[in-house]
């Protein structure tokens, strides 16, 4: 895994102009079944595919935090809300909680997350290869693919299986 992590974001900037020229097709004209066939090309890529083996998007990346999230999450640490902000989060350029930091504070040694059954919507939902209406969301999944090796290889599929 760590030999497809190094390559990732040269094939992904290999790959940049001519997904972005996909996407902005599929965003036009996006097939009928497109969210069943995301679905399908999502689950069969995380059958091959075990995130602990990875966790890249946690050592490069950090997730938005909702409020809801944060609610979640502090309770968990029986800490008050704006404790549990002051000591993981900061607001982003976008006016959004995000990690003070990455790696994830809550990832351990062995790529096992340490709150994964309270963890934010962004983590739980990641690569969000399987999106309804997945067209709307092409900006996300064009910066998921230098991350992430299943996104890649989705997006990849993708464009095999789907001619515009």
């Amino acid at each position: 895994m760590d030999k497809v992590l190094k390559q990732l974001p040269q094939w992904a900037s290999d790959k940049k102009t001519e997904n972005k020229k996909f996407f902005a097709k599929l965003k036009k004209k996006p097939p009928k079944n497109l969210d069943y066939l995301m679905q399908e090309l999502h689950t069969a890529e995380f059958e091959r595919t075990d995130c602990l083996t990875c966790a890249n998007c946690c050592k490069t990346t950090g997730p938005l935090f909702t409020n809801a999230d944060i609610e979640r999450i502090s309770k968990y640490f029986r800490l008050k809300p704006q404790q549990f902000i002051d000591a993981y989060l900061r607001i982003d350029e976008e006016n959004d909680y995000v990690l003070q930091e990455v790696p994830c504070n809550f990832l351990d040694a062995d790529n096992y997350c340490t709150i994964y059954d309270v963890r934010p919507k962004a983590c739980r939902e990641f690569p969000h290869t399987d999106r309804k209406k997945f067209q709307q969301i092409s900006h996300l999944t064009l910066k998921n693919v230098a991350i992430c090796p299943a996104a890649f290889n989705i997006v990849e599929e993708m464009k095999k299986r789907i001619s515009l």
